[in-house]
């Protein structure tokens, strides 16, 4: 049963042929496959897919395929909002909503992976949806034990603002996804105006508890850097944070911001030129650097931009 779950991904028992009708009658009248309701799909202009998905209690959450030729990565939600409150974020601007259980994890990749089936060869995860991974650990845990099921944890990403108890409990798990970090300013002081739980997990303890991090052969920690114009973009600011990861194996995305002038009309992106000089600096202190321009924003599914609701009319 599980193989045509997981490996065939069927939406239904009477779907699974090698097993006998009474079987299949038996289970239907006394089990489901609860999958998330598909409310909405909106496609950009680069390929990417937002789906706003309804739950059984009613939430509502959206998550994200983003495709490349053969590849896809689907990007999936952990909670209904999100209660850490990135001033950058639009999932944080509005606030808390529930964890989310494994199965209705589960369900956004069974119904994506659905979606995009035949036309797909190689499929990554990465829990960069709405929530905070890390404070809904124990439904994360059961929902990559299923995924591990049908894809190596080398492909599943887990990010995080920098939950402590959470990094620790990763960390102790006898096999592991990747690890990406939420990091967006060098220092504590500017990290806790814009990130406030930095205040509860500063900086420094953040730091110690990632050089203790255990990495696998050819691993490294993957550091989110999100650009903010005036704020954390100038080349002191990258040369403060390629002294910060020194002797981390890691590599650094550099996103810069995905404007919404609804939820924080005072914060721009900044000119492609500071970008790119920012991720040079980067890269002359011998870090690995990418300029990650997300997907989607013209249908808002770009990083910091869902909202779980019906989406807004594209921009």
């Amino acid at each position: 049963m599980t193989n045509w779950i997981l490996e065939r991904n069927v939406a239904t028992f009477g779907e699974m042929t090698n097993l006998p009708v009474s079987l299949r009658e038996l289970l239907a009248r006394h089990f489901t496959l609860n999958e998330p309701e598909v409310l909405e799909v909106i496609e950009s202009s680069d390929g990417s897919r937002k789906y706003l998905m309804r739950l059984e209690d009613g939430v509502t959450v959206e998550s994200v395929t983003m495709r490349d030729g053969r590849k896809a990565t689907l990007c999936l939600s952990s909670q209904s909002g999100c209660a850490v409150g990135c001033t950058f974020c639009v999932t944080g601007v509005m606030g808390a909503g529930r964890n989310l259980r494994p199965d209705e994890i589960v369900g956004q990749y069974r119904v994506m992976l659905r979606d995009l089936e035949d036309t797909v060869e190689r499929v990554n995860v990465v829990f960069m949806g709405m929530g905070e991974p890390l404070l809904n650990a124990q439904n994360l845990g059961d929902a990559l034990d299923v995924l591990s099921e049908k894809l190596s944890l080398k492909r599943i990403t887990v990010s995080t603002a920098g939950i402590l108890p959470g990094i620790r409990w990763l960390a102790a798990l006898p096999r592991k996804p990747k690890l990406a970090v939420s990091l967006n300013a060098p220092d504590q002081k500017r990290r806790e105006r814009i990130m406030p739980i930095a205040a509860r997990y500063p900086l420094h303890e953040l730091f110690v508890a990632l050089r203790a991090f255990p990495l696998e052969r050819g691993r490294r920690i993957t550091f989110e850097y999100v650009l903010i114009r005036g704020f954390n973009d100038a080349e002191l600011d990258a040369e403060a944070v390629a002294r910060l990861v020194s002797g981390i194996p890691s590599k650094i995305n550099v996103i810069p911001l995905n404007e919404d002038p609804e939820c924080f009309p005072d914060l721009r992106r900044p000119d492609g030129e500071v970008v790119d000089r920012f991720a040079s600096r980067l890269r002359e202190a011998g870090l690995t650097a990418t300029i990650r321009w997300s997907r989607g924003a013209d249908v808002a599914a770009a990083c910091g931009q869902l909202r779980g609701r019906q989406s807004l009319a594209p921009r």
